[in-house]
């Protein structure tokens, strides 16, 4: 089937941040520029992308990482939200530390799946399970990139093609990934793929977010829209239940303080020490791209939006950032970041109840995230 750039159009976002240096607007841009070469030899570039406010996202070729996002305070003093890290081989040792993950995000049990009657036997650890799609999954590929600027908006568009068989996934995968900065302070990943077999897929993007730069992200305020959660068991497979968030830490239908959260006895809080798990979304009819998650820092007064048309969000508060890595910042421990990658479920293949993650010749799959920023006005 021929498979073309669709270049996603862009969808009107948040509100315009309150707080912006007013000199000089631009129109959005697209730049491009060497990054390194990767340890196999690849070119490396970096796309930074700029809005008419002076807001900026920098995305690299390889893995798609989301390497940097200024964001204004309300007081204008920007800041980057996200945890970057120092160099290219330092993202290349940290597996997918603010990438793409693919082909298949989170966790698939028993080693592998049956699609069709046929087994697949995929990479997996000792337990029997397999991690963010592998080893050189997505977030450890150079992806080949073009940039585009419009009205309102300026991206690059990432392609990238999976061979049949790569990390024991069949089907050549075709993936096309469009992240665009609007002139409403939004950054949309938009997502979009085809396969010539029948194939699992699940992407996301694994970028970790402090909204006050640096620091512990504990004092933020975190909203999940989501009124059910999937336990999981000892390995952090979902058990295939699909539960209330009633009378439990999961509960963030209203705004609550991370550490207020991360702090309790629950077993399951217990076992992933922390938040990493997986939130069902609730998804109003009609409204094709919903928010999943707020996100808000006091101190600062930024805020951010996540929109989503996946059914899904893990949440996952950096449980085993130990002082390993070092950040642009300085050394990542718990609480540095707060990741939320929306996708499928974990281990759906396995989970007949949980909705599919089957793609089939003929079919293009296409999924859209959105991050909204804006800051409140006191």
């Amino acid at each position: 089937m021929p498979f073309k750039l669709a270049v996603p159009s862009v969808v009107a976002g948040s509100l315009l941040l309150a707080l912006v240096a007013t000199s000089a607007l631009a129109a959005p841009k697209a730049a491009r520029a060497p990054y390194g070469v990767s340890k196999s030899g690849e070119a490396v570039e970096v796309f930074t992308l700029t809005n008419d406010h002076g807001v900026t996202a920098r995305v690299l070729s390889y893995g798609g990482i989301i390497d940097q996002i200024q964001v204004p305070d309300r007081k204008g003093k920007a800041a980057n939200v996200v945890l970057s890290l120092p160099t290219l081989a330092a993202y290349e040792a940290n597996g997918a530390f603010n990438s793409v993950v693919g082909r298949f995000a989170n966790r698939i049990a028993g080693g592998g799946f049956t699609l069709d009657g046929v087994r697949y036997d995929l990479p997996s650890n000792p337990k029997g399970v397999a991690m963010h799609g592998g080893p050189k999954g997505f977030g450890a590929r150079v992806w080949r990139g073009e940039t585009f600027a419009k009205a309102g908006a300026a991206g690059v568009t990432l392609s990238y093609v999976s061979a049949d068989g790569e990390n024991g996934y069949p089907g050549t995968l075709k993936t096309q990934i469009t992240y665009t900065l609007t002139d409403r302070d939004e950054l949309r990943i938009d997502y979009q793929a085809a396969t010539d077999k029948p194939t699992i897929l699940n992407l996301t993007n694994h970028t970790y977010f402090n909204l006050a730069g640096e620091g512990v992200v504990y004092d933020h305020d975190l909203q999940i829209l989501a009124s059910r959660w999937t336990p999981t068991d000892d390995n952090q497979i979902p058990t295939g239940e699909i539960v209330s968030v009633d009378g439990t830490p999961f509960d963030l239908r209203q705004p609550a303080r991370i550490g207020d959260r991360v702090v309790s006895t629950h077993p399951q809080m217990l076992l992933a020490k922390g938040y990493d798990h997986n939130f069902v979304l609730d998804k109003p009819a009609g409204d094709p791209l919903p928010v999943a998650v707020r996100l808000h820092d006091p101190k600062s007064g930024r805020r951010m939006e996540v929109r989503t048309s996946e059914p899904g969000v893990q949440v996952y508060t950096g449980n085993h950032l130990n002082g390993g890595v070092i950040g642009a910042t300085g050394t990542l421990r718990q609480s540095a970041g707060v990741a939320f990658e929306t996708e499928h479920f974990p281990d759906s293949p396995n989970k007949p109840n949980f909705p599919s993650t089957v793609l089939r010749p003929g079919e293009v799959w296409r999924s859209t995230t959105a991050f909204r920023f804006s800051v409140d006005p006191r």
